[in-house]
């Protein structure tokens, strides 16, 4: 799985992070979505890594403006994860 955080300007409240979420989840295949106003970034959880420029697309065509976006492995952490 891979955690995507693209770094976004333009969101101003938490209507914003459900349209940035929706936007996500409509095109594309995530497992978990969150946006922050506050941090300017969504936090996006897949299991294949996103296209930069689909992703660029999609925001800008939001309305918002898209700044930066980075890819990281991802490792599901649960209740029992210290037993590993």
């Amino acid at each position: 799985m891979i955690k995507t955080v693209v770094k976004i300007e333009g969101m101003a409240c938490g209507m914003c992070e459900s349209h940035m979420n929706d936007t996500f989840r409509n095109n594309f295949q995530v497992k978990k979505v969150s946006s922050s106003f506050k941090n300017k970034e969504s936090v996006i959880i897949s299991e294949e890594e996103l296209d930069e420029e689909a992703v660029r697309k999609a925001v800008e065509e939001t309305g918002y403006t898209f700044v930066s976006m980075s890819g990281e492995p991802y490792e599901k952490k649960g209740f029992f994860s210290f037993k590993k």
